[in-house]
Order: structure tokens, then sequence, then C-alpha cells
């Protein structure tokens, strides 16, 4: 077997490498670490959990050691999809690289843009960062990204595939074209494949697995349930207290509100458990994660979020409360358990809504998922989903709800009902022409009142101009 001393990796990074108590290398390691030193494009494709990270770590330290990053210009890039998997990957750098003096920059949301830009003020020589915030420091001219060496885009599939595309491509026309990209993820189905080709130049593809293969260390079961959340709920309960070898457990819900609901019905229950999501803010996911590690939280409820790249290494089981959307994320979600060749167990929810979401998920791992206890069948038949009749409600709810109406009978009440209408809209219709004739009478009554007003002849005649005769005629008058 190959071991670390014959990659070509630096003197300084197989001692970091021994004193953490690493002798072989995994098979993507064996694989990929030589061509990465070579500088050469890399896709790497492996199970999750079989040591990625160091597949870009370790030879990233070896390139690195000379040369220094200059102010505001790092020397190396690292994209991750998630603000807990950029910091573990910084763990890492902070590991394998105790006998280096590089600057690492951890840029992610949740933190102070002041202290990331005094860290970048000193010049990063690696720059973790998700997109982002990568992005949002640029805008603000607080980075020139020309002295890029090495690029770095890790979970690829997850990255692409998930709305990152157009902030991946920006962020690429920064950086020099002669740069070295490196590819790696547990999965890349084909139409991910080719949008991985944009930011790769004659790579090598590295895969050590099928693209998306399940570790043999973990036992697979899916569990019937009802469709209800209070019945999944129930089921899930049970599947915990039957587990005697459960030391801890992550269990996924596809949606924020759902882990939020799901957190406090275990906590109603007795049940010592934390979440994780992506609306908490930093501080908060940081100490509940830290929390599970160090035990203190048996029970961690999280959404994707933890799904990918999250190295705990001693996590016993997963469960699924909601069967994944994408099948691609069954693989990463199970793949938390049963990490480093340890054994683990991984139990999917599924109702009969699920059916599908487990066919696709059977597909992808090319394998049947074996039941728990009965499959779907032995719930019965599914109810009615038609809908019920309004229930009376008040001082009416006693009495009879009147019988149905056949389409016949509805029409026979129908005729009357209509020449009752009829008959009443005549009615309307004659009584608005009598009003309307009403009013043209009355108008030419007034006409013929105002022309006799005028004619009226009631006083005596005025003889000539009576006593108002003008003064300007009797000017020169005789009398």
């Amino acid at each position: 077997m190959t071991s670390f001393s014959e990659l070509g990796l630096s003197p300084k990074v197989l001692s970091a490498v021994a004193d953490a108590g690493y002798t072989d290398p995994t098979p993507i390691q064996a694989g990929a670490i030589p061509v990465a030193l070579e500088r050469r494009d890399v896709c790497g494709i492996a199970q999750t959990g079989t040591g990625k990270t160091a597949s870009f770590v370790l030879p990233m330290l070896t390139l690195l050691e000379r040369g220094r990053a200059r102010a505001r210009m790092p020397r190396t890039l690292i994209l991750e999809p998630t603000r807990e998997l950029a910091a573990q990957v910084a763990e890492n750098f902070d590991k394998y690289g105790k006998n280096h003096k590089l600057n690492v920059a951890l840029l992610i949301g949740g933190v102070s843009f002041d202290e990331q830009d005094r860290k970048l003020e000193r010049g990063a020589d690696v720059l973790i960062c998700t997109p982002g915030r990568l992005l949002d420091h640029a805008e603000r001219g607080k980075l020139l990204m020309t002295g890029v060496e090495i690029l770095v885009i890790d979970e690829a599939d997850r990255m692409l595939d998930m709305g990152f595309i157009p902030d991946i491509e920006r962020i690429a026309k920064m950086i020099p074209f002669t740069r070295q990209t490196l590819f790696f993820s547990a999965t890349m189905p084909p139409e991910i494949q080719g949008l991985a080709d944009r930011f790769l130049q004659n790579p090598t593809r590295i895969e050590v697995a099928p693209p998306s293969s399940t570790a043999a260390t973990v036992e697979q079961k899916v569990v019937a349930s009802g469709v209800k959340d209070f019945e999944k709920r129930s089921t899930l309960r049970s599947l915990i207290d039957t587990q005697e070898e459960l030391k801890n457990a992550i269990i996924f819900c596809n949606r924020k509100k759902s882990v939020a609901d799901l957190l406090r019905s275990l906590q109603r229950h007795g049940y010592s458990a934390g979440a994780l999501h992506g609306d908490m803010d930093q501080h908060s996911r940081t100490a509940i994660l830290q929390n599970f590690r160090d035990g203190k939280l048996p029970l961690l409820v999280a959404s994707d979020v933890a799904a990918r790249g999250l190295d705990i290494p001693d996590v016993s089981h997963v469960f699924n409360f909601d069967v994944p959307i994408h099948a691609e994320d069954y693989v990463h979600r199970i793949g938390r358990t049963g990490r480093a060749g340890r054994k683990g167990s991984a139990f999917t929810i599924v109702t009969r809504k699920d059916v599908k979401p487990l066919d696709a998920i059977e597909k992808l791992i090319d394998r049947k998922i074996d039941w728990l206890d009965g499959d779907l069948s032995t719930l019965g038949a599914e109810e009615d989903e038609a809908p019920k009749p309004r229930t009376r409600r008040g001082k009416n709810a006693d009495k009879p709800a009147k019988a149905p109406v056949n389409d016949e009978a509805k029409a026979s009440k129908a005729e009357p009902a209509a020449k009752k209408a009829d008959a009443e809209e005549k009615v309307v219709t004659r009584q608005k022409s009598s009003e309307t004739r009403n009013s043209k009478a009355r108008a030419a009554n007034d006409d013929r009142n105002r022309s006799r007003r005028r004619d009226r002849d009631d006083e005596p005649t005025p003889v000539g101009f009576g006593d108002d005769i003008p003064a300007f005629m009797l000017i020169g008058s005789k009398a």
C-alpha cells in the first residue's frame, strides 16, 4: 500500500500528518495528491468521509512553502457552500500547516467585516470563503484576485447545482486564466459535469468509487409511517428509543420550519436536542455544533446545511425525518455516519407521498434499501382524500342535513324558479317604464305652467310711460 511519504509531499507536511496519527492515504488522497503537486487540474470524486479535504489541503501546503502573499492579494482560494464546511477546512489548515507560517483568512457570513479586512491587510496565503461573502469584499474594493494561483471548488455538485453558478463564473473571471483548478465532490451527475468542464482545463479525473455510492459500513433501513407530522414524530421517537447502540444522531429535515417544529416536539418529550439551519446566526451555529461534537447534545436536528462535508467522526446514527428532495442529498446525509471505517446506521422515514423520491434514491445508489418492520402496505388503506361535507355549527347543529338532490330534481326545481324570476323582471321593467312616462308628463306640465304665467294680464294696462317718463323727453316741453 502507498504511504504518504511516496506522494511527493514536503517534510513539513509529512511531519504534521504523522503527528495527526495518519500513516496511509485513502484512495482519493493517493490518486489526487501527486497530480495536484504537478499543478494539473483535478476532478476528484469519492464517497463522503474518505478524506477529500486532505486531498487538496496537503498538496496546497507543499506548493505554498515558497513565496509570501501581498496585502489584499491572496495566493490561493477555496470556495465552500456552507459556513460550517469553510470553518472545517480552516481547521484542517491549522492541523496540517502547524509547521508553516502561512496566513489563513476565513471569509464567511455572520462575522464582522472589519475583522476580516484586518486579516486581508496582512496578506492571505490561503483564502477560504463562501461565494457571497467573497463577492461582498470584492465589491467593497478590499480584494485583488490577480495573484491567485490555485482555485479549489469543494462539494462541486452542490456549488454548481444550487444557484452558485453565476457567483462562481464572476469569481472565475477575477482570477488569472493560468490558475490551477481542483474540483472535489461525492457526486458528479453528468449534467453537473458539463458545468464543471467550464472551469477545468484538461483535468485528471480521479474516481475511486461509483459517483453516488454509499459506504459499505453504513446499515441502511427505510421505515414506514403515516403521512401526518405527528405520526412521523411518533415513528422517530420509537426509532430513537429502540436503538440500543445509539450514541448520538443527526436528524435531517427538508425545511427550516420543520427543523424548528421537530426540535420543540423532541424537547417537549424530554429529549436533549439542538438545531442547526441556515437562518441561525454564526455564533449559535458554532456553539450548537461544538456541543454536539463534545457529546453535550446527543441529538442534532438539522437541515441540509449539515449534510455536506461536516467532519464529526463518531456519529452513530442518521435519521431522515424527511426523505430528501434531491436523491444526491441522501448520499451526503447518511455519509455523516460510518466515517473512517466505523460502523453506522441510517434510517429514513417514508410515507405514501415519498414513494417517488425513494425510487429515485434507490436508482441513484443502484440498490434496494430494506424495510424495517414492514413496508407501506402494512399501514392499511389510505384515507379517502375526497373533501368531507361541512359539519353544521351553532344553533342548527342538531338539525339533520338535507338529503342530496339528483340532477333531474335540481332541473325540475330550477324551472319554476326561472319562470318566477322572469315574471319579477317584467314587473320591474313595467314599473321603470311607468316612472319614466310620469316624469316626462310632469316635465311637460311644468313647461305649460311657466308659459301661462308669462301670458297672465291681471293688472291695469299703463297709458304711455305712466308716471315713469324719462327726463330727456321733458326737455323743451311747453306744458
